[in-house]
């Protein structure tokens, strides 16, 4: 059966709040720079009051990585979790505005819209702090087995396995994919939550996920690797395809089934702004390849040219389509 969707993502809603950080604010607020939090209400409300002046704009990880396939041209869905108030109304516009099918039910009641707070120092790290809100009212009963099927590829966000329902929803979403024949990506989403479900993780990896993303930090975490090299030889014996990103360093993809083994640049910059998303941003590039049968090295490359776009600019979407700032590059 033709797929009606390239890709089905399946994440947390949130709202990004980004605004301009030093280090003396992550210090005040004990954050490690890099890194991904989950905070309460009470919390989220104190960082928001000490914060600068601040950018919204729709987030989420997955969300990400749908709203970059969307703006590359590529049949996109989502589902997510929003509360019936303003952030969630500017959640469900901005996904749909791109021309995503969004159809996931707002709670009536409840926790408000996630959101997430977002430090950018200086030199282009964002560190986050997100309180899910909404997110964790996300269940089995938002996930349409049918949707899964009329897609090529359901993706994941590692962050999905904080919440139990959620965790709940992702498991129901693979067994989906895996029923109507269609292929599952996850992404590790942050190293500290591969620290908290290694062993999970691990056991998704090695049967029931085809695509496998991964940044430096989260595939060291994964096997417990001293160095890049060992945590690459361990991912080798997986039995998907596994996307490593390295930031300036690009990225490495392998395939056990095909013994391949691909090492792809970074896209050239000409000024790094603020590295929120790039890896969201890889998977759209990367993903967008795949559904369209193109080589690994090959959707590597996509992978990079897209992250090397949204590093240019501050957030997480693309300000402008993808398939027009990359005109000429796509192949």
């Amino acid at each position: 059966m033709a797929a009606a969707l390239d890709v089905l993502g399946i994440g947390n809603a949130i709202v990004d709040v980004l605004a301009r950080a030093d280090d003396a604010f992550l210090a005040r607020h004990k954050a490690a720079k890099g890194s991904m939090n989950l905070i309460d209400a009470a919390r989220a409300d104190s960082l928001y009051r000490d914060m600068g002046p601040g950018v919204e704009c729709s987030g989420g990880s997955a969300a990400n990585t749908i709203a970059g396939l969307a703006s590359l041209g590529a049949k996109a869905g989502y589902v997510g979790k929003v509360r019936d108030d303003q952030l969630g109304q500017v959640f469900a516009h901005d996904i749909r505005a791109l021309g995503v099918a969004f159809t996931t039910p707002p709670a009536k009641s409840g926790p408000s819209t996630a959101r997430c707070l977002v430090h950018v120092t200086p030199d282009g790290q964002r560190t986050m702090h997100t309180y899910l809100g909404a997110c964790v009212e996300l269940g089995p009963d938002d996930v349409d087995p049918d949707q899964v099927a009329q897609a090529q590829v359901t993706y994941l966000e590692g962050y999905l396995w904080d919440p139990p329902r959620a965790k709940e929803a992702f498991r129901k979403a693979i067994r989906a994919a895996k029923a109507a024949g269609r292929k599952t990506s996850l992404s590790l989403s942050d190293g500290f939550c591969v620290d908290r479900y290694r062993r999970e993780f691990l056991e998704l990896a090695n049967g029931e996920i085809d695509i496998l993303f991964a940044n430096e930090a989260e595939i060291l975490s994964l096997f417990e690797a001293k160095s890049f090299d060992e945590a690459l030889q361990e991912a080798r014996k997986l039995p998907g395809i596994v996307a490593l990103t390295r930031s300036e360093k690009g990225s490495v993809v392998v395939n056990a089934k095909g013994d391949e083994v691909h090492v792809v640049d970074a896209a050239p910059i000409k000024q790094l702004i603020d590295t929120t998303g790039a890896g969201d941003l890889y998977a759209a590039g990367f993903l967008f390849g795949f559904t369209r049968g193109r080589a690994l090295a090959e959707c590597a490359r996509l992978g990079g040219l897209c992250a090397g776009a949204i590093i240019q600019q501050m957030g997480a979407r693309p300000q402008v389509a993808l398939r027009e700032a990359l005109q000429g590059q796509l192949g």
